[in-house]
């Protein structure tokens, strides 16, 4: 994930600017609840008054997850763009296209909003002729002037794939474009002690239940809102996940300890269809699930960069510890390369206790004790 961008102030500037990726509600809820927070809609930055206190308070928040920039690197967004005729036809072709395809609401707003941009500067052209390389300069030229993030270089690039492949039938090596390498940072994880008082913090019976099911079964928090009562198979033992990311179908395992939680919270709360719904009926929100974590994590002063899916990461962590197959964990996890759990690999404990230093194998251990 991008980090946070902090810019150095221009000389007697009365604020100083952030830029928060969109990944990170949390630390963005934070920021907008700081008295003197303004958010600057056409940079899509925050800012703060410009003290010496202001830019301590951020240091110490965001520490580990930030960068500092010059003001010369602030990003610039592109003014408000009016498609041609021939552009809108386009897209409306797109978004047919993308829903049939049954993408995401999501995926389709963020690929129809990079078109638009890639449409209006190619609006001269016939789009079907614009080669590769033009296409690397476009993006190029999306990265030197509105400084855009990694994250959204490679959505661009995937906006611009899906148009080549799925609306003109192109072939593969058409949109074959160059990357941005990917970030080798490793994952957040909760402690098994920081688990344990997370998942005890709650007294409402559904808080908990919801919490204690994206650990145990090592959920994504979308998937935890779309379990259906009918995907607790209790004599078998697993949950059934519909439609995961990829638009995959999984069984995940159900703890006999979750089981009893979810038992006594059916009883309570006799949801009628989705495990955990809203006090209007309907899919418990999102937003609900992070607000019930982070006030759990407030009041056992848990790990405070923790997030939802922290807890699908720490799941993955505590079966490796534990010495669970890492197939059978790439299973659960629903992940399709086993490359992608094999990450968890490299955030196991490692300490003097775990593991030995070559230099505590040398017979002639006393050369460096030696005064």
């Amino acid at each position: 994930m991008d980090n946070i961008i902090i810019y150095t102030p221009a000389p007697r500037s009365q604020r100083f600017k952030l830029f928060i990726p969109y990944g990170l509600t949390e630390e963005r809820n934070w920021l907008k609840s700081q008295n003197s927070a303004f958010y600057h809609p056409n940079q899509k930055l925050w800012s703060l008054i410009n003290t010496a206190e202001n830019k301590k308070m951020v240091a110490v928040k965001f520490k580990g997850n930030y960068v500092i920039q010059t003001i010369e690197n602030l990003p610039i967004k592109p003014k408000k763009i009016e498609l041609d005729e021939k552009s809108k036809e386009v897209l409306t072709l797109c978004e047919q296209k993308f829903v049939l395809k049954s993408f995401s609401l999501s995926t389709i707003k963020n690929y129809l909003g990079s078109l638009t941009n890639y449409f209006s500067f190619f609006r001269t052209w016939n789009f079907e002729e614009i080669t590769k390389d033009q296409i690397e300069s476009y993006v190029y030229h999306l990265k030197s002037k509105y400084k855009i993030s990694d994250t959204k270089q490679n959505s661009v690039i995937n906006a611009i794939k899906a148009y080549y492949e799925h609306v003109l039938g192109k072939p593969r090596e058409y949109y074959d474009l160059q990357r941005p390498n990917k970030s080798k940072s490793l994952p957040n994880v909760f402690s098994k002690e920081e688990v344990v008082k997370i998942l005890t913090n709650p007294t409402n019976i559904k808080h908990r239940a919801v919490l204690t099911l994206i650990y145990s079964a090592g959920l994504r928090i979308s998937e935890a809102i779309n379990l259906r009562i009918s995907d607790i198979h209790s004599d078998e033992g697993y949950l059934f996940v519909k439609d995961s990311k990829g638009k995959r179908d999984r069984k995940t395992v159900l703890s006999p300890i979750l089981l009893d939680l979810l038992r006594n919270y059916y009883k309570e709360h006799k949801p009628s269809y989705w495990l955990f719904e809203g006090q209007e009926g309907g899919r418990y929100s999102a937003k609900s699930i992070q607000n019930v974590l982070r006030k759990a994590i407030d009041n056992s002063g848990s790990n405070p960069w923790g997030t939802v899916h922290t807890l699908r990461h720490s799941f993955a962590t505590h079966l490796m510890q534990e010495g669970v197959n890492l197939r059978i964990i790439q299973s659960m996890l629903g992940h399709a390369s086993s490359k992608t759990t094999e990450i968890y690999t490299h955030i196991l404990a490692i300490n003097n206790k775990t593991a030995k230093s070559p230099l505590d194998f040398l017979a002639n251990i006393d050369m460096f004790t030696k005064k």
